[in-house]
């Protein structure tokens, strides 16, 4: 066959897939697309737990977050007076470099505090249904109605020679990890569970437990600080009203915005201080809030439930 005919051949092939067949096949296809897309739903719109998602799924919160709030109100606010009111004086009496500071400090509280309350605190994935149904079927008890919920399940593994028990979790359909736990109130299993903070308005495990113990450090650092510079301001207008005699309660009433700072950073500090202190000491011993409270493990090394993690 010759090319002119084979030319002739292909031609009104063309024709036909260029006409109006072609444009319905296209709106079709469209059509399958955007109603695909339409089911397709991302894994934290139908995520079972009780937390809050923002920004499309990238930041979680806990469930119970009307504390978080207050926090966000007690740092910013109490600072902001500090900045409108005693930094000016004190960068001019004393030294510019207590505003710089203070910033410093303010920011590394704040974002340590963002982090923890608006990350992923270790939340496990719960068990699909084909992988629940296999872990029933391994550990199903014969003869046993459906309506009897048995008693705790466990599995016992070796950690560094420690046996430790893993516990099955009824709600997440899962044998939990060592140390990991299931918070009442987000309702997951969280890895390297600590505690669920209200302060904070999530829970802290494995994955924010540095930014929440940077948090503390940090804001025992900021309290301090700014409680000391807004004393001295007050002490340093008390001698400016009267050189011979000191006049605190006229300082007071020039600058009762410092008085408010003075109060809020002294009720609060010594908790915040305590706090710091007493998950200093988890930190050194590589424990967790949860496993101090429950008496978990014991400090002597030739004990029968030493901690494996130290």
């Amino acid at each position: 066959m010759d090319l002119e005919n084979q030319d002739y051949l292909v031609k009104p092939r063309l024709k036909k897939l260029s006409g109006e067949d072609l444009k319905g096949s296209e709106e079709s296809c469209e059509e399958l697309i955007s109603r695909k897309k339409m089911k397709v739903k991302r894994k934290w719109e139908v995520f079972p737990g009780k937390n809050t998602f923002f920004c499309n799924g990238r930041l979680v919160m806990g469930r119970q977050a009307g504390i978080f709030y207050v926090t966000i109100f007690l740092v910013v606010g109490t600072s902001t007076l500090f900045f409108a009111v005693d930094c000016p004086y004190l960068a001019t009496e004393i030294t510019p470099a207590i505003p710089v500071v203070a910033g410093v400090l303010f920011i590394f509280v704040l974002s340590n505090l963002l982090k923890t309350s608006l990350s992923d605190p270790g939340i496990i994935p719960r068990a699909s249904l084909a992988e629940a149904e296999y872990i029933e079927r391994e550990i199903e008890q014969p003869g046993v109605g459906s309506a009897y919920r048995p008693p705790p399940r466990t599995k016992e593994i070796q950690v560094k020679g420690q046996p430790m028990k893993l516990k099955y979790c009824f709600t997440c359909k899962i044998f939990r990890p060592p140390r990991a736990s299931h918070c009442s109130i987000c309702d997951n299993c969280v890895e390297r569970f600590d505690h669920h903070c209200p302060w904070v308005g999530n829970c802290v495990g494995k994955r924010n437990y540095r930014y929440f113990y940077l948090f503390l450090v940090s804001l025992s650092f900021h309290c301090v600080f700014i409680f000391t510079c807004s004393l001295t301001h007050l002490v340093l207008r008390s001698k400016e009203i009267n050189p011979e005699k000191s006049q605190f309660l006229e300082a007071i009433r020039d600058t009762p915005a410092s008085v408010i700072v003075c109060v809020i950073c002294f009720l609060s500090i010594w908790s915040i201080i305590g706090l710091a202190g007493f998950h200093t000491y988890l930190t050194s011993n590589n424990l967790t809030t949860n496993e101090d409270i429950k008496g978990s493990f014991s400090n002597k090394r030739n004990s029968s439930n030493f901690n494996p993690y130290r």
